[in-house]
């Protein structure tokens, strides 16, 4: 399969400009275009935090520690947005970039990419509709504030200037409630509106952070685990603007905005699930399929791919239950797995611990297949208690590229009989190393870079590399138990499975309960992460369908690169060669993937 969206954009595939004339010409031409073009991705950069200052916070820049900036769900933000990637789509095309080559064109082609897509979800007024969706069990910028606010996230809380910074950035939540109470209205008007399982799932987190004691609330936590350093004059002076700014800033607009979602828009929500269903949602959510996977790919083309997947994987599974001897058929052997203690943990602590000490076993393995490392570690943490009911198993947060915060692997440890052990390898290298940890570590410590390239991000990349590098795990020693190795086949018929639900429920008129039982006819996915990944799929359509499809371009791009190089084919220089590039459309990276052969070649 080719996962390339040629017919979206076309000009991406003119990379081999021809030289001609007098060579030191050329390259000082090329190079006086690529400073140009520098300082207008610079100028991006700092007009993009300024307009989103909690990206910097996350990247490390702390100039914008206390802001909230102008609102994601406001008008004004809306037309500054489009003004922004009109203006830098404008200037970079007005510059002609056939005499660019290497990370220059790269970078040329990516920033068109990314301002175009932007522009066409403006103008086709997506943007817009998903203004009228604030919210849902995932990811809504409630849940998000509390990450945030408890001290545990990217926000400082170091000094007594982080403290007041904190209280001055989320002086911002009320008005964001009130917005998003405005834009659900406004969604009720236009029919576009959330399905009520969501809505169910909403209501009890945003109840979380309803307390009575302001001493219960996660806001209070940077205050209980306030630095010795700061001075008790200031202690005092912070610990009662924490409790005054909690009851009456907080707290209310929680309170608020879950009084109107219980009162007011559960009423107007849908029985339906699917994103067709709602005006001008066919559409949507083919565009949505478009831009997951950078693909040209309908959802009906993808649908067929992860049945196709689907029914590989699950003859390799039946090759692992035959390896160990089970005495049965595959429905009895995924409830062999669901059920055996031996596959489980006893405790919350147990889980954590145990990831811990798979750490020490594949960081040492890494050398094999990778050159490039990251300076940057990781630490592990359970999900926080007031969202794990609904997150999924596991999840990776991005650390600072100096490395002064670290990358943090989250781990679901609510119920423990839906955390097997057999899937302890895959999971880790999926989030951790070599996966997102890696990637994205990597990405942000190439300097050389420009800014849009090593934060910004491609989903089917991001994912695909995530699914990729769980492939990894024999070649790096691992999966040597064969649970651990189904473990694998496991987590790849998942995202396998997403291809299928995802597109069936949005696109082919499936409904939630088909998509359930479709997910555990096949795999022995316990029933509360069944759940919450089948009303993921339906909270963020399109999403689910990047992983796969990403996986299965690098790993073919790889095939083709062994095939053609041969003994010249080395893959910690092709892992190189996909990592340091920085996040980048499934489309581009196959075109660089070609070009970097075709020079191998050319040099031997």
């Amino acid at each position: 399969m080719s996962a390339t969206r040629i017919t979206l954009f076309p000009a991406v595939l003119l990379f081999l400009a021809a030289c001609s004339g007098d060579e030191a010409a050329v390259e000082t031409t090329e190079s006086n275009i690529a400073t140009e073009l520098e300082a207008i991705y610079a100028e991006y950069n700092e007009d993009n935090l300024k307009m989103n200052p909690v990206l910097a916070t996350f990247r490390g820049d702390a100039r914008y520690n206390d802001r909230w900036g102008v609102d994601t769900l406001s008008d004004e933000y809306s037309e500054m947005s489009l003004a922004m990637h009109r203006k830098y789509y404008d200037r970079v095309t007005a510059i002609d970039p056939d005499s660019l080559s290497g990370q220059d064109r790269l970078s040329y082609d990516v920033f068109v990419l990314a301002r175009r897509d932007a522009i066409e979800s403006h103008e086709k007024g997506y943007t817009r509709l998903g203004q009228m969706l604030p919210i849902n069990q995932l990811f809504s910028t409630p849940t998000f504030l509390a990450q945030l606010g408890s001290g545990q996230s990217a926000q400082p809380f170091q000094t007594a200037e982080d403290y007041d910074n904190w209280l001055s950035r989320s002086g911002g939540f009320a008005n964001h409630v009130d917005l998003m109470i405005a834009r659900l209205r406004e969604g009720v008007e236009a029919g576009i509106v959330q399905p009520t399982i969501l809505m169910e799932k909403t209501l009890p987190q945003l109840a979380a952070h309803i307390v009575d004691d302001h001493e219960k609330s996660i806001f209070w936590q940077p205050i209980v685990n306030m630095p010795g350093l700061i001075i008790d004059e200031d202690r005092e002076r912070l610990a009662e603007a924490y409790r005054t700014h909690i009851t009456d800033v907080l707290v209310p607009a929680y309170e608020r905005l879950h009084k109107h979602i219980r009162d007011e828009y559960m009423q107007h929500t849908r029985d339906t699930i699917a994103r067709s269903a709602l005006p001008g949602g066919e559409e949507w959510y083919a565009w949505l399929a478009r831009q997951s996977t950078t693909t040209t790919l309908t959802p009906e083309e993808i649908h067929e791919i992860g049945k196709r997947e689907a029914a590989r994987l699950f003859d390799e599974m039946k090759k692992v239950r035959d390896e160990v001897g089970f005495d049965g058929d595959m429905k009895a052997f995924f409830a062999f797995l669901q059920s055996d203690p031996q596959f489980f943990f006893a405790s919350r602590e147990e889980i954590v611990e145990a990831y811990d000490q798979l750490r020490d076993v594949i960081d040492p393995t890494l050398d094999q297949l990778f050159a490039t490392q990251p300076k940057t570690n990781y630490m592990l943490k359970p999900v926080e208690a007031f969202r794990e009911r609904a997150a999924p198993a596991a999840s990776y947060q991005p650390g600072t590229p100096d490395g002064s915060r670290p990358g943090v692997f989250y781990i679901n440890t609510y119920d423990l009989n839906s955390r097997p052990k057999w899937l302890m390898e895959a999971l880790s290298i999926h989030e951790a190393s070599p996966g997102h940890h890696f990637q994205v570590s990597i990405a942000q410590e190439v300097d050389a870079l420009p800014a849009f390239r090593r934060f910004e991000s491609e989903t089917a990349y991001v994912e695909g590399w995530g699914l990729y590098a769980e492939s990894l795990g024999k070649e790096l020693g691992l999966y040597t138990d064969p649970y651990q190795y189904f473990g694998s086949l496991f987590a790849d018929i998942w995202r396998a499975n997403r291809l299928v639900v995802d597109t069936g429920m949005h696109a082919l008129g499936w409904t939630r309960e088909e998509a359930i039982e479709f997910m555990q006819s096949n795999s022995p996915i316990a029933d509360t992460d069944v759940v919450i990944e089948v009303e993921r799929y339906i909270a963020i359509p399109g999403q689910a369908l990047a992983y796969k499809i990403g996986q299965m371009k690098i790993r073919e791009l790889r095939e083709r690169a062994e095939a053609q190089l041969g003994d010249q084919f080395d893959v910690r220089e092709f892992h190189d060669q996909v990592l340091t590039t920085g996040s980048l459309p499934l489309i581009v990276l196959e075109a660089h993937i070609d070009r970097w052969i075709a020079s191998k070649r050319d040099a031997a």
